[in-house]
């Protein structure tokens, strides 16, 4: 009659009898000197896991569990010459137009300017000037105990032939440097908008458009200018100017 071995894949032999054992991970018997430890990556060293398994289940130790280890910095070199990277460097401004003359300072004023970096790369400049997309209705009418939509009456705008326009009042206005107007209504239409003010004098202040304006007086008898309260963009100082 046949039956079924219960030594499984342990071999026995009764002149060299040999304990029995279970692999861990198969589950199948085995001779107990032919199972062996596992071993695995624990951090940077390897480490018995505490398994007993047979040579089918022995597994590579996981070189994804192994930390890493990084090596030591170089020495470093004495008496280096390296490049003087900031003589080298060429971050500098260039003028891409002939700039204009005010006929009253003198000091020229550049229409286009392109801040250039090493690579050839332009980077944002500082503008002034009306922004697009904006309309006269959109100020602020109240913020805290600060009020805005303050009308004006200047006693005169005029234009020296540059971008740069002059508005003077016939009582001390009141603003300070940085301070936002909304100004529409003039003889020449491209002075209007939205503008941040120099202030020049307690009576006067001035502002930059976006493009020369032919000298002469601006002002209207239905020049409307008031304060006004529009933001900035991150990192400006002025109402950015994109376009008339």
């Amino acid at each position: 009659m046949a039956y079924a071995s219960q030594s499984g894949r342990a071999k026995t032999s009764s002149s060299s009898p040999q304990a029995h054992a279970i692999c861990d991970r198969c589950g199948f018997r085995y001779n107990h000197v032919d199972l062996h430890w596992q071993y695995d990556w624990r951090g940077a060293t390897i480490q018995n896991v505490r398994i007993l398994v047979c040579g089918d289940c022995m597994d590579t130790p996981q070189e994804q569990q192994r930390a890493i280890v990084l090596p030591a910095d170089p020495d470093p070199v004495m008496n280096a010459r390296v490049q003087d990277f900031r003589t080298a460097e060429t971050d500098y401004q260039t003028v891409t137009a002939p700039p204009i003359i005010d006929p009253t300072t003198g000091i020229p004023i550049p229409v286009n300017v392109t801040l250039s970096t090493e690579d050839g790369q332009n980077l944002l400049t500082q503008q002034v000037g009306p922004p697009t997309g904006l309309t006269q209705g959109a100020i602020m009418p109240l913020i805290n105990n600060e009020q805005f939509s303050v009308e004006l009456n200047p006693l005169s705008i005029s234009a020296i032939g540059t971008d740069v326009i002059t508005v003077t009042f016939p009582a001390a206005h009141g603003l300070l440097t940085g301070a936002q107007i909304s100004v529409d209504g003039l003889s020449n239409p491209k002075a209007g908008g939205f503008y941040s003010i120099t202030v020049t004098t307690a009576t006067a202040f001035t502002y930059q458009t976006n493009t020369v304006i032919p000298a002469g007086s601006l002002l209207t008898g239905t020049t409307n200018m008031v304060t006004a309260l529009v933001g900035l963009p991150y990192d400006f100082t002025q109402i950015p100017q994109t376009g008339i």
